[in-house]
């Protein structure tokens, strides 16, 4: 069962939500950057809901820089396992296919801003 704050993200924000690989890869692969939410279990993370609270807070304070999809069940742990950000809750940021890194676990906002920041400057790899 997922958190009503989490599906409030895909019901009221219009978040998708990334039930296959085939999303992920067409979502991750889209120009521009993106940000999946992996939110775990949150009846025994209790983080999970502070971080759903705070990602369209975030995509807000960064002007839409990116956008915002939430990772189901089924493909959590395929997705973790292949971007080694291994704990949850945790935002992971793609830009054009490549992935950005990620930021597991609840954070203070100076630190999610600093770290974006740095995500969403670094250059992409060469091809």
């Amino acid at each position: 069962m997922t958190h009503p704050l989490v599906t409030r993200l895909t019901q009221d924000f219009g978040y998708p939500a990334l039930t296959t690989e085939a999303e992920i890869a067409a979502f991750t692969e889209a120009p521009g950057t993106h940000v999946i939410f992996v939110p775990g279990d949150a009846r025994r993370n209790l983080e999970t809901p502070d971080v759903a609270v705070v990602l369209p807070e975030l995509r807000q304070a960064f002007q839409g820089r990116f956008d915002c999809a939430v990772a189901a069940d089924s493909v959590e742990t395929g997705l973790r396992e292949s971007t080694g950000v291994l704990k949850t809750p945790s935002l992971i940021f793609f830009r054009d296919g490549q992935l950005l890194g990620g930021i597991p676990k609840v954070r203070d906002w100076s630190d999610y801003v600093d770290r974006i920041t740095q995500l969403l400057s670094q250059p992409l790899a060469a091809e």
